[in-house]
């Protein structure tokens, strides 16, 4: 499903390393997709939102197209590819003009004038934005509109849009209807544990490359469902692997690109290998959404592959491992099987609502008087300053800071009373500026 089915979705297509993802990242102006020197750095397809003279569309940016070729990352590539074009109000083919004109090119350029679709051939690296600059080659390819361009610089961006969008509706008219509420979810974890084979259950679909080969998806992709009135939008994010042993560029890429994806999340699905069992580096992961204070649910990904199924105990051991996220729900599930992965929308709607909830001060300095707590520090009242995480300040009398223990204390009756899930809450102190002895 798309992210906005009232948006016309532009896809730029193309062989490996011809500048595809530098194009997508200049029409989006972010660095959304992973660019590199590196052939095939984009294997699987990347999404976003992109505006051009008040008319708003969806943008695709698909792996590298090889149509032919025999190993499995490039076969799926092209399927994946082939889906997005289904999607497609206008397809960009984008090759590389200071290289000569290649059989993938030929092949690829018989292949989109075969679907239909208005069709762009964005001729690239091209640093002087003139039509008369083009050779008659590159007209040979049977594609009526050629354009210049030099992602890299932006040259020719602009002229290229006025073309793809022309015919797009305004933003008023594509922004028809208030959509449902929506949540977006990353899908963290290390290496091989199946989040794109959950991205592919939750949705439905074979969206994400799925395969045995470790660290297949190098990028991030993401989907957007809608259940019982709500969107939720999932991401799945790129294996994070140690520093030490993202060697590879696109990989050690891919962990700035995961992070960021944390960073914009409302809610994490931390996945942890059942047949392996929590690890250090499942912690570290772990870490990184709730150093950024995220809602977070554990999900126990494989555990039909488990022969003795003992609950209790992996639980204990999977909470001693990763102590800080006490307060964060377990489910155990196969993504292959699709058991227990429906549980994952109404979690995440909990965990978000958590997140969300806002207490009133007057609901807050009304707790305070319940705690009859018994400190060195004078609890004076207290009020919620934020929201995702939930944050509160407690004012007190004195210079003594709270300690942990007395924190710990305070978020735990939060918990309890107002009904604080799956997300971190945080407490700071203020002094009060005259304090009375009490």
């Amino acid at each position: 499903m798309d992210l906005d089915q009232s948006l016309p979705v532009v896809v730029i297509a193309g062989r490996p390393n011809v500048g595809k993802s530098t194009l997508f990242n200049a029409i989006i102006r972010d660095r959304r997709s992973i660019v590199g020197d590196e052939p095939g750095i984009t294997r699987d397809r990347i999404r976003g939102k992109a505006q051009h003279s008040g008319r708003k569309f969806e943008i695709i940016d698909t792996g590298g197209i090889v149509p032919n070729e025999e190993e499995l990352i490039p076969s799926e590539i092209f399927k994946q590819a082939r889906a997005a074009f289904e999607e497609a109000a206008h397809i960009v083919f984008v090759i590389d003009g200071r290289a000569e004109i290649t059989g993938t090119d030929r092949e690829l350029a018989s292949l989109l004038r075969k679907l239909g679709k208005p069709l762009t051939l964005a001729v690239n690296k091209i640093d002087v934005p003139s039509k008369e600059s083009l050779s008659h080659e590159f007209y040979e390819l049977g594609i009526g509109d050629v354009m210049p361009v030099s992602a890299e610089h932006r040259l020719g961006v602009e002229a290229l849009l006025d073309h793809i969008t022309e015919n797009f509706p305004t933003a008023e008219e594509a922004e028809r209807r208030e959509g449902p509420p929506r949540i977006k979810v990353a899908i963290i974890g290390r290496p091989n544990v199946g989040k794109s084979t959950l991205l592919n259950s939750l949705v439905g679909a074979e969206r994400a490359i799925v395969s045995p080969i470790a660290g297949t998806t190098r990028d991030a992709v993401d989907e957007t469902v809608e259940r019982n009135g709500v969107e939720y939008t999932f991401v799945d994010t790129a294996g994070i692997r140690r520093k030490g042993k993202t060697k590879m560029m696109a990989e050690k890429l891919s962990v700035v690109m995961a992070r960021k994806h944390i960073r914009m999340a409302n809610v994490v699905l931390m996945l942890v290998d059942a047949v392996e069992g929590p690890v250090a580096l499942d912690a570290t992961i772990a870490g990184y959404a709730v150093e950024d204070g995220r809602a977070i649910i554990l999900c126990v990904n494989k555990w039909d592959e488990i022969p003795e199924k003992n609950r209790k105990k992996f639980t204990q051991d999977m909470r001693d491992a990763m102590r800080f996220l006490e307060f964060a729900p377990v489910i155990y599930m196969s993504a292959k099987t699709g058991h227990g992965v429906s549980q994952i929308f109404d979690l995440v709607k909990q965990a978000y609502q958590s997140a969300t909830h806002r207490v009133s001060t007057g609901e807050l300095n009304r707790f305070v008087e319940t705690l009859g707590v018994d400190t060195d520090v004078k609890l004076r009242y207290m009020t919620q300053v934020s929201v995702r995480p939930p944050t509160f300040v407690v004012f007190t009398g004195g210079r003594e800071k709270l300690h942990f223990s007395i924190e710990r204390f305070l978020i735990n009756r939060l918990r309890k009373e107002f009904g604080f899930s799956a997300t971190p809450v945080v407490i700071k102190q203020k002094f009060t500026a005259r304090s009375r002895k009490d």
